[in-house]
């Protein structure tokens, strides 16, 4: 069966404050400004340390977004990582990159850049997206595929077989540390996971790097299952909010006896732009 892909328009996110007040309460009860949540984001790229930063959810890139509510949601519906971006309007426009990540909060689709269209990027700028993916399937793998463009599988540390698929994963996360995002639709929304530098087997998380979502289930809305396995790519940095941390998209999920994972230490193992390169054959300038 042959794929559809689909040209969708994004606009560039101004980041914004609710409420009138520039303050957000962390996890001790002290405000602190939101800094790097949304909008365009320099100097985050991906395989940066998901902790090393004094911000709140900073991704790598630019938040893409709609006017349109409507448009604003199927933006983030198709869109999938890896699909191919292109500025169309501005003093950025013929820069070109890609889908790296989505988040919540009304939809919002995450695309990198090379840091010198960012700096030329503007709020409000116009973004087309090859949107492709949604929808796919692997065959005899009895598993289930979402966000992921499937050219970009084979540049990523996943193996598929009539058993299912063998995945190299930086760390396993227990459903316990799941928070924002549970009850949300796995197809618009990451998923929060709440971990620290502290964490044990997680201390190296980094952005881009892929992890397992054990007992969690991501077929419809996302939330607890027993039995069942997730594996996502961490799309932005922690937050010092309770209940916020970095940002995990699932891209398979299946019966824990179907996706098997292997924890590794190695850097470099995940989404890079050394892998969308490849696949795609260009490189941000």
């Amino acid at each position: 069966m042959t794929s559809v892909a689909m040209n969708l328009l994004g606009v560039v996110e101004h980041p914004g404050i609710s409420g009138g007040s520039p303050y957000r309460v962390d996890a001790a009860g002290r405000p602190y400004v939101p800094v790097g949540d949304g909008g365009i984001v320099l100097g985050v790229r991906l395989g940066d340390s998901a902790y090393g930063f004094e911000a709140d959810h900073a991704a790598p890139g630019a938040c893409l977004v709609h006017p349109d509510p409507a448009a604003r949601h199927a933006l983030t519906a198709y869109a999938c990582v890896g699909n191919e971006v292109i500025v169309r309007t501005g003093a950025a426009a013929g820069a070109r990159g890609w889908v790296t990540g989505k988040r919540g909060e009304a939809g919002r689709v995450i695309v990198l850049l090379g840091q010198d269209d960012l700096a030329r990027l503007r709020p409000g700028d116009q973004v087309s997206v090859r949107a492709s993916g949604q929808g796919a399937r692997l065959p005899g793998a009895g598993v289930e595929l979402l966000n992921l463009d499937p050219e970009l599988l084979p540049y990523l540390p996943v193996t598929v077989d009539a058993d299912g698929v063998e995945v190299t994963v930086r760390g396993v996360i227990p459903s316990r540390l799941a928070g924002n995002g549970l009850g949300r639709p796995a197809h618009m929304w990451d998923l929060d996971v709440q971990t620290g530098p502290d964490t044990p087997g997680l201390a190296g998380l980094r952005l881009g790097d892929l992890v397992s979502l054990d007992d969690v289930d991501v077929r419809y809305n996302m939330g607890y299952r027993r039995g069942r396995r997730t594996v996502g790519l961490v799309v932005h940095g922690d937050s010092p909010q309770p209940g916020h941390g970095p940002g995990v998209m699932p891209f398979i999920t299946g019966p824990a006896g179907r996706v098997r994972v292997t924890a590794s230490p190695r850097d470099g193992l995940g989404l890079t732009e050394g892998a969308l390169r490849r696949m795609r054959g260009a490189r941000p300038r």
